[in-house]
């Protein structure tokens, strides 16, 4: 165990009882590296191409869905439903890419406390069978979940 643990330290760098070394190394990062992100640094929604035309998708390219069910800017997907449809959550203010709106961004806190984007008062969502960028596995899934264009309407053709 001791010398399992001497490893671990030598492979982190540690040197208990030793300043730091100076300067950035790999082991230790710089600074700005270690700063936390600002608080305004939250989740991108950005567009896409897809057969269904551009639509919304995550900074990865997944693709965004509203869900017809939700009202007033409020989420009424949980338990079973949000584990199907995880929603797009921020931990800051949501950020828009270069085609997006970023007057139609927003957020609404969720049942559990996490806070979920909002575009045009649409809770955004993922859907857990999108696997690859692109996917639009969800679209029209119960005639009530649909991939949303720039504008911020569900696309429904």
């Amino acid at each position: 165990i001791a010398l399992s643990l001497a490893t671990l330290a030598a492979a982190c760098g540690g040197n208990e009882g030793e300043p730091p070394e100076a300067g950035p190394s790999p082991e230790a990062p710089s600074p700005e590296i270690t700063t936390p992100a600002p608080a305004e640094a939250g989740t991108t929604v950005d567009v896409a191409e897809s057969e269904l035309g551009t639509i919304l998708v995550d900074a990865e390219g997944q693709t965004l869905y509203v869900f017809l069910n939700d009202s007033g800017g409020e989420s009424t997907c949980y338990g079973e439903c949000a584990a199907n449809w995880p929603a797009l959550e921020t931990d800051g203010e949501p950020q828009s890419g270069a085609e997006v709106d970023a007057s139609l961004l927003g957020t609404t806190e969720r049942e559990d406390g996490t806070v979920q984007v909002t575009y045009n008062e649409r809770p955004l969502y993922h859907f857990a069978a999108d696997e690859a960028p692109g996917d639009t596995n969800g679209q029209g899934v119960g005639d009530v979940w649909y991939v949303v264009s720039p504008e911020g309407e569900p696309i429904q053709a």
